[in-house]
């Protein structure tokens, strides 16, 4: 299996984390340490891996990649506000959300067109 299909397989166990997460913040809940943990290993490495196949073959998917590091800074910034004990708005974790739905998007365009 090609690295950029392993990209969009961590991604996709990534989303899988991040559903979950996104249904307890909507009900006001706080999701566990251990998926907010997987959540981000998924996410970093397939970004790491994304990258790696960015930088081997050239042109790659550019765009996935500006969209999910945008994605990734409302992720640190989720990850920050649950560290110090503060609520993470129902906005930020939606547009986060949505903001990897892009990307992900962007990525399948480019993998499968």
């Amino acid at each position: 299996m090609g690295p950029l299909y392993v990209a969009i397989s961590l991604f996709g166990m990534a989303a899988l984390f991040g559903m979950y997460m996104l249904s307890l913040i909507l009900t006001d809940k706080s999701a566990p340490r251990a998926a907010v943990i997987t959540h981000g290993f998924f996410a970093s490495l397939a970004l790491i891996v994304l990258l790696v196949y960015i930088t081997v073959h050239p042109p790659g998917p550019w765009a996935s990649l500006t969209v999910f590091v945008l994605a990734a800074i409302g992720g640190l910034t989720m990850v920050y506000r649950f560290v110090i004990g503060k609520t993470v708005p129902k906005w930020l974790a939606i547009g986060h959300g949505l903001t990897a739905i892009v990307g992900f998007a962007l990525l399948l365009l480019f993998a499968f067109a």
